[in-house]
């Protein structure tokens, strides 16, 4: 068995309205709200790295679980926009949990799958548990610095922001079971959103979505109808936030209300793989850290890569 133990999150404390950025690339705020579904982003401030993000919200996490960084027998980093072609993130976020209990030697892996990278993370983690026991996944991105902030980087500089997820994945007990996870790849359109090592985020937006828009609700479809589950039995659907209206579109293949999607797309923009984790932890905060009946996680990126996870309430 596989259970999500706790969430947790951060976001750096600049926050950069659509006035602000908007004046930046030469749009309107008024039009990027309504195309976007996005009021503000946060942004790192230069102290700050992927790393230093995902530390953070690593420790917000264990925190909230109540458990000593001892028990962690394995850390999983998905990003995007790590500063270094390697090392990755994940060593230095190790090093920097050492006060938190960490121990010296714990494994620890780079995924860089951008936006999809926490949902990979997450399935990956609910196998590799039985041998590892409490797996870390992380999701930390610095988006801010991938995009041009000027009027050539206006399709990508309205849309991210910075800011890390996390959850402790537990082979032991947890606020939810994880039931079944589906994850899929294709690389005919990989270079439809990538990161050159010489340029900035490239993304084909048309693209992008005609892919993303069938692709989730099929992978939700798919893990549902494997567990006999209809998506109108599920409580809540947490998506990688990418943009309000492919929230919506999701929703509506599905038939179920888009009440039914916990979104913060609004108050962060697209985090690109922290953006599933911290949403996460969002709502099951706001829920008292409690589940009253089945979740789904989806996510949809670069890769092009995209899936979903069910998870039930669990109580022990």
């Amino acid at each position: 068995m596989a259970y999500l133990r706790a969430l947790g999150c951060y976001l750096p404390s600049r926050v950069v309205d659509n006035a602000e950025i908007a004046s930046l690339v030469g749009v309107d705020p008024a039009w990027l709200l309504r195309a976007t579904g996005i009021a503000q982003r946060r942004f790192a401030s230069p102290e700050e790295s992927v790393a230093t993000l995902g530390a953070l919200a690593a420790k917000d996490c264990l925190d909230t679980a109540a458990i000593s960084g001892a028990e962690v027998g394995l850390i999983l980093v998905s990003s995007g926009s790590s500063e270094r072609r390697f090392p990755g993130p994940a060593t230095e976020i190790a090093a920097a949990l050492v006060p938190a209990g960490i121990a010296a030697g714990t494994p620890a892996i780079d995924l860089p799958l951008a936006s999809a990278g926490s949902l990979f993370g997450l399935s990956l983690a609910a196998s590799l548990c039985r041998d590892y026991r409490n797996v870390l996944v992380i999701g930390t991105e610095v988006m801010s610095r991938a995009v041009r902030l000027d009027p050539t980087g206006r399709d990508t500089a309205i849309l991210f922001g910075d800011g890390a997820g996390a959850c402790l994945v537990s082979a032991e007990t947890g606020f939810a079971r994880v039931v079944d996870s589906v994850i899929h790849s294709d690389g005919e359109f990989a270079s439809a959103l990538r990161l050159d090592l010489d340029g900035p985020l490239h993304m084909d937006g048309r693209t992008i979505i005609l892919q993303a828009a069938p692709k989730i609700p099929r992978a939700i479809l798919e893990v549902l109808d494997r567990n006999s589950a209809k998506a109108g039995e599920i409580g809540t659907f947490v998506m990688h936030q990418a943009n309000l209206n492919l929230i919506a579109r999701v929703a509506q293949s599905l038939g179920v209300p888009v009440s039914r999607f916990f979104c913060n797309v609004e108050r962060y923009g697209n985090t690109s793989s922290a953006s599933l984790l911290i949403a996460a932890a969002e709502w099951w905060r706001e829920s008292g850290q409690r589940m009253e009946a089945p979740i789904v996680l989806a996510a949809f990126g670069a890769g092009l890569n995209w899936g979903a996870l069910l998870a039930a309430p669990y109580t022990g």
